[in-house]
């Protein structure tokens, strides 16, 4: 009943949308530097590719979704490839719920930082399970980027990225092109399934839905005319802004003391 009691708001200039803290997630994408990140994180959320490249040093974007009645919240850390504070990166990997490690197939470098940090988030997460008693998986997508390349271009086999996930059921291999669209939805659905979320939140799955419609989002009754067999509908905050340290700081340690269960994080605040 406190897990239900709490609930987590999101405000716009023209929405209020209440949120159970039980359903609201954070997906952290990690890689080294001009592997395609934040491409995945576009194809995600608006279905586009930039050709113009934009060094990330971290950006924050939160989804919201009405699916069958049910209000859930998505917020999607796009971290930076150079990882300029260590103890920034160990922050967002804690607070994680669900991970997307990126390389490029045409970079071996990039592929050896994927293995660093698959090893770093199973130890940073390990240690935060042994104090809070946890037994939650782990759930996490290994996404070979840039398979639209030639062949001749490839640094990294299949085999070798496939070899990362073999002993892990709740880790999954998947070779994509953000430019091209290729299996992205696929692998957005796969992720969501192990995280025993709804794969309605896949990209491709769901209505999107304008901020207008905001005031009306959150009703179990909310429908659209021209979509009568559809009753998923995602929608983004443009308003969003990534919790504050402190914030992300607190949860951890209630998590740890045990006061904090019900997932509580801060509050979405507007410019």
């Amino acid at each position: 009943f406190q897990e239900r009691a709490m609930m987590k708001t999101m405000s716009g200039a023209n929405c209020s949308l209440n949120v159970p803290a039980k359903n609201s997630y954070r997906m952290v994408v990690l890689g080294a530097s001009r592997v395609g990140k934040s491409s995945i994180v576009s194809r995600f959320l608006n279905g586009r590719f930039e050709d113009q490249y934009t060094p990330t040093i971290e950006d924050f974007h939160r989804k919201v979704y009405n699916i069958r009645g049910d209000m859930y919240q998505l917020d999607i850390l796009d971290t930076s490839g150079n990882h300029p504070f260590p103890a920034m990166r160990r922050l967002s990997i804690l607070t994680g719920d669900v991970f997307i490690l990126v390389f490029s197939l045409d970079n071996r470098e990039s592929f050896d930082e994927v293995k660093r940090l698959q090893k770093q988030i199973l130890e940073v997460k390990s240690c935060l399970k042994n104090k809070t008693k946890e037994s939650a998986d782990l759930p996490m997508v290994i996404c070979g980027n840039k398979n639209d390349h030639s062949e001749i271009f490839r640094k990294v086999r299949t085999d070798e990225g496939e070899d990362l996930v073999s002993s892990d059921e709740n880790c999954a291999y998947f070779e994509v092109s953000a430019k091209k669209n290729t299996n992205v939805d696929e692998m957005f659905y796969v992720l969501f399934s192990m995280a025993k979320l709804p794969h309605e939140m896949s990209p491709s799955l769901h209505r999107k839905i304008s901020i207008q419609y905001g005031d009306t989002f959150q009703q179990k009754s909310f429908r659209m005319r021209r979509v009568k067999d559809m009753d998923a509908y995602g929608m983004i905050s443009p308003f969003a802004r990534r919790p504050s340290v402190n914030s992300d700081l607190k949860y951890i340690k209630s998590k740890v003391l045990r006061e904090g269960q019900s997932r509580e994080r801060e509050k979405c605040t507007v410019q």
